[in-house]
């Protein structure tokens, strides 16, 4: 039997991606396990061709590389088919209403299905971890400092609690980095050839390249010259600003230097 009680089947569900940016990365890998309401289990797990290459960066995620996934079908392949196993199930997984479930929705949409949300109830654990378990200043003073935060929301207490909070983190946390510039790049890992803050935008041999869609891997000025549709599109579409500045930029004849 199962703790929960479930009126018709929950699926728990993971996915591994070529980024974290729901509205242009691909499946490279999904895992279901289905529940029934008799506690019985079903696990199935799949990995995909996502088209195109693997970012270095995400491969040092999961561990899936081109040459893993080359063999195997696209999303398109299997949609249908795991639609069909979803069918009118529920869904769960951990932070997969901020990331995984919008990815998986914008995955069907592309193949012409629709996932049906509006008929599914969802339950994600990372929400109920953070509700139970608390993770603002006050919390992190009484995990590292093992006090109580008085006067909370005071600036100046909160300023001293957060130096406070610092020091005892580095001091803790012996694998952390001491400078400021180290525990930026900790804190906010970025690839080396990121032109734009999102990675829309790449370096690849001193040229600025797309790093997505369908031109994925074409150079700036080749849009320019063959493809400047496109380019008015990304600037029209819900794009970061910066990297829509770019654009805008090359098609008035200016490309980024590195």
């Amino acid at each position: 039997m199962t703790k929960f009680e479930l009126k018709r089947p929950l699926f728990i569900f993971d996915l591994e991606t070529t980024g974290t940016d729901s509205a242009t990365d691909r499946i490279v890998e999904i895992c279901v396990l289905r529940i029934d309401s008799d506690g019985g289990r079903e696990m199935r797990t799949r990995r995909i061709n996502p088209e195109r290459p693997i970012p270095p960066d995400a491969t040092a995620v999961h561990g899936i590389r081109d040459e893993d996934v080359s063999d195997q079908p696209t999303f398109r392949q299997v949609a249908k088919g795991l639609l069909d196993f979803l069918g009118d199930g529920d869904l769960a997984g951990f932070n997969v209403l901020r990331f995984d479930l919008p990815l998986l929705e914008r995955e069907f949409r592309d193949c012409g299905l629709d996932l049906g949300m509006d008929r599914r109830d969802v339950v994600d654990a990372m929400t109920i971890f953070h509700r139970k378990n608390p993770r603002d200043l006050s919390a992190a003073v009484r995990h590292y400092l093992d006090r109580e935060h008085e006067n909370a929301h005071a600036a100046a207490a909160d300023v001293e609690a957060t130096a406070d909070i610092l020091e005892a983190q580095l001091e803790r946390h012996t694998d952390l980095p001491h400078s400021v510039a180290e525990l930026d790049a900790w804190i906010r890992p970025a690839r080396r050839d990121r032109i734009d803050a999102s990675g829309k935008l790449v370096w690849r041999d001193g040229v600025a390249v797309l790093s997505f869609g369908k031109h994925q891997g074409k150079s700036l000025q080749d849009l320019v010259e063959q493809q400047a549709d496109y380019l008015r599109w990304i600037i029209d579409a819900d794009f970061p600003d910066d990297a829509k500045a770019l654009v805008a930029r090359a098609l008035d004849g200016e490309f980024p230097c590195r």
